[in-house]
């Protein structure tokens, strides 16, 4: 995989399985669910989260939205994506997502940075992460309740229906 990006992590535990939190990362049209700033999902590849899909997707708020893309840069099913966030003309981020089994569940570490843009080249990496930091933070506190919500229908056990003869 890519080299891993040179900033600090946020990192949660989420108390579903890896397997199930790696399928909300799969799931490329829950994006607008749990990514702060993505206001929709115009579009999925295919083959996503294979190297080089995309999500289609806008940012910010209406009537003021930016339609841009993100693309899958590496992938290793079932423990780490690195992904390309564009949404220019502000620019473009580096986005890397592990994850690791941890006891009953999941850790997931986020990392993210400026690669391109005005906030790359204007503000300094520790102005930057003291920016991006809490935004993941939510982030993951929405990704987790998905990933919950999502373990906890599978375990529902469907209710016994009775049909007469």
């Amino acid at each position: 995989m890519t080299k891993p990006l040179d900033v600090s992590p946020v990192e949660v535990w989420i108390g579903a399985p890896t397997e199930v939190v790696w399928s909300v990362l799969a799931d490329g049209w829950s994006y607008a669910g749990w990514v702060v700033g993505a206001s929709r999902i115009r579009e999925v590849d295919r083959n996503w989260p294979q190297t080089g899909s995309r999500i289609h997707h806008s940012v910010g708020a209406w009537p003021l939205l930016l339609d841009d893309i993100t693309e899958v840069l590496a992938a290793q099913e079932g423990s780490s994506l690195l992904l390309r966030a564009r949404a220019w003309p502000t620019g473009e981020a580096q986005v890397r997502f592990d994850l690791t089994e941890a006891g009953a569940g999941c850790r997931i570490a986020m990392r993210e940075d400026t690669v391109a843009g005005p906030a790359h080249a204007l503000l300094p990496g520790s102005v930057r992460q003291a920016l991006i930091r809490p935004r993941n933070a939510e982030t993951l506190r929405r990704f987790g309740l998905l990933a919950r919500g999502r373990h906890t229908a599978e375990l529902a056990v469907p209710e016994v229906q009775h049909t007469s003869a």
